[in-house]
């Protein structure tokens, strides 16, 4: 063995040894977990190594920050439909899988949002941030970055802001970018744009702090969502990435966010 693969080794991770397992309720994600107590036995979330979430995407968004800037690191296996987010489901070997992991950091959104009674409601998103008509007339916006109005009057059926970890989830679905999970930006993309027709959207810094107003909220009202956290009849929304909190997210290698990123681009 070279001397740079022996560095390597030694500054690998051992296996962990206290695995917390979390299931998202359904019946196979109950079975898998059920199976793994059995092979590994269960801690407590503060006492484990590596909290293991078996379920779907939207499980594993709920685990991430459930532990955020705890220092847990995350493993998903997919128990759920999709699982974009998850590794496959293997019961044996997985001390020494987990130890290969390679791991991603991931920093939320922070979301600022003002109803029309006056109050704010504060919320973190790890996928994107929202905001979309409540009533059959198209939503109103102004969209300001970093102090300077960029788009005087958005007319559509919403907005969003998404980071590079949701940029497959619902920004995918209304043709914005895919982004690389080591991007450092977010994706600012229009849902079913009326004018100006021709907008798709754009591509900001992780740093960008981003404002929409609601134009006549009064009769054209809107709601946001940092991810599953709603609010309704906003008139105006913030958004930023947090600069304090972070998850981490393991992936088996081979199966990266990145090499997924790469092959999702390549699907028709």
């Amino acid at each position: 063995m070279s001397t740079s693969r022996s560095k390597a080794a030694r500054s690998r991770p051992p296996p962990p040894s206290k695995f917390a397992f979390v299931s998202s309720g359904t019946t196979d994600a109950k079975a898998a977990a059920e199976e793994l107590v059995a092979l590994y036995g269960q801690s407590k979330v503060a006492d484990a190594d590596v909290v293991v979430a078996l379920g779907g995407d939207g499980f594993l968004l709920q685990t991430l920050r459930e532990t955020m800037s705890t220092g847990k690191r995350v493993f998903g296996m997919n128990r759920g439909t999709v699982g974009f987010l998850m590794n496959e489901f293997r019961a044996k070997g997985l001390p020494q899988r987990i130890a290969a992991a390679i791991p991603e950091t991931i920093r939320p959104l922070e979301m600022v949002a003002e109803t029309a009674a006056g109050r704010k409601r504060t919320a973190l998103a790890i996928n994107e941030v929202a905001l979309w008509r409540q009533s059959y007339q198209t939503a109103k916006i102004r969209i300001t970055i970093d102090g300077k109005v960029r788009l005087e009057e958005l007319h559509s059926d919403g907005v969003l802001v998404a980071t590079p970890a949701g940029s497959t989830a619902y920004n995918l679905s209304a043709h914005g970018p895919i982004l690389p999970l080591d991007a450092p930006l977010l994706a600012l993309t229009p849902v079913s744009p009326f004018r100006p027709r021709r907008w798709r959207g754009a591509l900001l810094s992780e740093r960008a702090t981003v404002r929409f107003d609601v134009l006549e909220p009064e009769k054209r009202p809107v709601n946001a969502a940092a991810d599953h956290v709603e609010v309704k009849s906003v008139v105006s929304v913030t958004v930023r990435e947090s600069e304090t909190k972070t998850a981490t997210l393991l992936f088996d290698p081979g199966h990266s966010w990145n090499e997924r990123i790469l092959a999702e681009q390549f699907r028709y």
